[in-house]
């Protein structure tokens, strides 16, 4: 009887920890964050190695996250949707780039906050966007001697 109580304990113990885990891994992907936040968009020219769940950070903290991505037929840019986190007020005159963590990093959003005194109001569009820079292409107007190749 004294070994079931043992195995039934350790048990237990395994469960609560996977458990733990579990709302761990669901934090640390944002997941608990989807529903809040306020909705933002942006156009962008290029917006390659970015998708639905990319990053969008603000001075190197993640505030939010990239809820929606379509073509623009219109228009051929990339047109997307981003959520900012409750109680980040960004100014008006802000900028969102896509950026890059590395030369082998990921890219993801990032806005680099304006001067005015005035904030984005929910769905307001972002218009200041420069879109991800290739790294291919970059290195292919170095080795041209600055050349435009195409």
């Amino acid at each position: 009887m004294s070994e079931n109580k043992a195995e039934v304990l350790v048990g237990g113990a395994v469960l609560a920890v996977a458990l733990g885990f579990l709302v761990y891994a669901g934090q640390a992907a944002g997941l608990a964050q989807g529903s809040q936040g306020y909705p933002l968009q942006a156009s962008f020219r290029s917006l390659e190695g970015v998708q639905v769940g990319t990053d969008v950070r603000l001075a190197g903290v993640k505030i939010g996250a990239v809820t929606e991505v379509a073509l623009n037929a219109e228009t051929f840019r990339a047109d997307t949707v981003f959520s900012v986190a409750e109680g980040i007020r960004i100014p008006d005159d802000s900028a969102v780039v896509i950026a890059q963590e590395g030369l082998l990093g990921g890219n993801f959003v990032e806005i680099v906050p304006g001067g005015s005194p005035f904030y984005f109001e929910p769905g307001q569009e972002m218009e200041d966007t420069q879109g991800a820079v290739s790294l291919i292409s970059l290195l292919l107007k170095f080795v041209s001697g600055g050349e435009d190749t195409r």
